[in-house]
């Protein structure tokens, strides 16, 4: 069964919580920079590239729902494509010597 719309509150709740993601998400994507601009070291860069990269996800899938009235499913689809980039990255930053 696919499901083509979402409540109000369900459109708020998620609202609200992408906003909260957007604000940790940055804050540790900042910290990881402030790590890396310190050390040099290239997997720290790397580690704010992945965190980077899925906080710019949850922004997207934000703006294509709210903003371009684009359905439900488009957006999760943009921010999964994301995660998965991020995360992908931050493996490899976790990985590399």
């Amino acid at each position: 069964m696919v499901h083509t719309t979402v409540g109000s509150e369900v459109q708020f709740a998620i609202a609200i919580i992408k906003t909260l993601i957007l604000i940790v998400g940055g804050t540790v994507t900042y910290l990881a920079a402030t790590a890396y601009r310190r050390t040099g070291d290239r997997s720290l860069r790397l580690l704010s590239a992945g965190f980077g990269l899925i906080v710019v996800g949850v922004l997207l899938a934000g703006f294509t729902f709210e903003l371009l009235n684009v359905g439900l499913g488009v957006g999760v689809l943009i921010e999964s494509l994301f995660v998965l980039a991020g995360l992908t990255t931050i493996a490899y930053s976790l990985h590399i010597q």
